[in-house]
């Protein structure tokens, strides 16, 4: 069963990105919206991930079949876009442009194919593959040992409390890898599966569920570094802040659990569309917002442009790329699915 408002919530996840990097790269309202806020979008698309995964696959039966399906679906939302822009990001750095990401050599190619390095962006990409593998290990223990799950995750938080998040990073025989930007961001698809597990028991009273709770949202701005009242070094922090991520987490929390699922606010087709066309967004706006950054035009302007390019390019990427390819990998997994009883008869 669809939740429809989290489209809009994905959807408000790369916008966060998007005016983040757009206020850092033009200075619009001399940077406020930046300084790393577009942290608090991509903490969103994590709680997201690991709570759709719990949802979606912890209630079936872990099967080669089921199995099968689970990571050819993966793939076909991840690496499609993934892969053509990292490949269009070194072929064109190769020939001296960089109009795309800084990959400019095979070093730095075979740190993105690896899913261990990730310029600009893309460091995101490599958490998120590498998430879809431990989720592996919650979905065996799900059926009969599934208070196993809480029980790991809470040790391994505690774990990298206790040891300040390793900062592992480096290169291999000149292949960058950055192990860190991975274990900062666990905890948030730690608390995505805790709620995802939650969500088809956990019974929310009436009076619970009403429709302010979507105000809730204003609680990511006041975290924004420049707005935020917060004076010790969180502000700063994000990733390695517990604090954030309890804020975060009950923010996504009252979103999914309290506020109704009619919520004109979240459940909208505007939310819908750019909760569909998100990842690309998400991937494409920065060389968007820098190219556009070069013209002769207001910062007003600027921002028109360059949002109105990043969603058309988002929605023709997933119209004519992202959507073609996921549909073939779907249907080849739908024919392996019905082959699979024929040959065992």
């Amino acid at each position: 069963m669809e939740i429809r408002k989290l489209n809009a919530l994905r959807g408000l996840a790369a916008l966060i990105v998007f005016f983040t990097h757009f206020s850092d790269i033009t200075l619009w309202f001399d940077g406020a919206l930046g300084g790393g806020s577009g942290a608090y979008g991509v903490m969103l698309f994590f709680l997201l991930s690991g709570f759709l995964m719990a949802y979606l696959y912890l209630g079936k039966e872990l099967n080669r079949t089921n199995l099968t399906r689970y990571l050819l679906a993966r793939a076909a939302r991840v690496l499609p876009l993934y892969l053509a822009v990292v490949f269009a990001s070194f072929i064109l750095a190769k020939s001296g442009n960089d109009s795309l990401y800084n990959i400019p050599d095979v070093n730095a190619l075979l740190g993105h194919l690896l899913f261990i390095h990730g310029e600009s962006v893309l460091w995101t990409i490599p958490p998120e593959i590498h998430f879809y593998v431990v989720f592996i290990a919650f979905w065996m223990l799900a059926k009969n040992r599934a208070g196993y799950i809480y029980l790991a995750i809470v040790a391994v938080m505690i774990a990298l409390f206790f040891t300040n998040f390793p900062r592992i990073y480096g290169d291999v025989y000149g292949i960058p890898y950055n192990l860190f930007s991975i274990l900062r961001t666990l905890p948030f698809f730690f608390v995505g599966v805790i709620l995802g597990l939650l969500y088809p028991t956990l019974k929310v009273p009436n009076y619970m569920r009403k429709h302010r709770f979507v105000l809730v949202l204003l609680l990511i701005p006041l975290m924004y570094p420049q707005f935020t009242p917060i004076t010790s070094g969180d502000e700063r922090r994000m990733w390695l802040s517990y604090e954030v991520l309890l804020v975060m987490s009950t923010v996504f929390f009252c979103v999914v659990f309290l506020v109704p699922d009619n919520n004109i606010v979240l459940a909208n087709r505007l939310g819908d569309f750019i909760g569909k066309i998100s990842y690309s967004l998400y991937l494409l706006h920065m060389p968007i917002i820098m190219q556009v950054n070069k013209l002769a035009l207001t910062v007003e302007l600027k921002l028109i442009v360059a949002l109105a390019l990043s969603i058309m390019v988002a929605y023709l990427s997933y119209r004519y790329f992202e959507q073609p390819i996921a549909k073939r990998i779907r249907h080849l997994t739908a024919a392996k699915a019905q082959d699979a009883p024929m040959r065992a008869g």
